[in-house]
């Protein structure tokens, strides 16, 4: 391999990671589970074995992507639990799924959707805390419980 090749495969590698590790803190600031090193690992695995699948020739690359989209379903539904009505995790495992994802297309060169995928993750889990979002939520939820309280429930 030459140079370029060699520091072509640092900057998607770092990319993914850095991405990946944003939305992580994104999560980590809001006392989740899963933060910064768990979507900076998930970023930078799905983008290794990205690049390693573009060494490996056309006829494995396209089942090692298929492969790490199975794979890190598989992870995002150990992050899912259920109890009783309440379920928990479902944004956290579809956004190590999409964070897999841009790790992907940053392997493939791809680092416009890549980027931009890793804004629009970042940008669905910061939605929480804008202010007209918690004050829709706020209404919502005076809504629902005065239903409730009716019997309307």
């Amino acid at each position: 391999m030459d140079w370029n090749t060699e520091l072509t495969l640092i900057v998607r590698t770092l990319l993914a990671t850095i991405i990946g590790a944003l939305v992580g803190l994104e999560r980590e600031l809001h006392g989740r589970e899963a933060g910064i090193r768990t979507y900076a690992a998930v970023a930078l695995g799905a983008c290794t074995f990205g690049l390693l699948s573009q060494h490996v020739g056309p006829a494995v690359d396209t089942r090692i992507a298929a492969n790490v989209a199975t794979g890190i379903g598989f992870i995002g539904a150990g992050l899912i639990f259920k109890d009783g009505s309440r379920v928990s995790g479902l944004t956290t495992a579809a956004t190590i799924w999409s964070t897999a994802a841009m790790g992907l297309s940053i392997a493939f060169g791809m680092y416009v959707l890549g980027v931009l995928t890793g804004l629009i993750i970042f940008l669905l889990l910061a939605v929480h805390d804008f202010p007209v979002w918690k004050k829709f939520k706020e209404k919502h939820a005076q809504h629902k419980n005065k239903k409730h309280e009716n019997g309307n429930a």
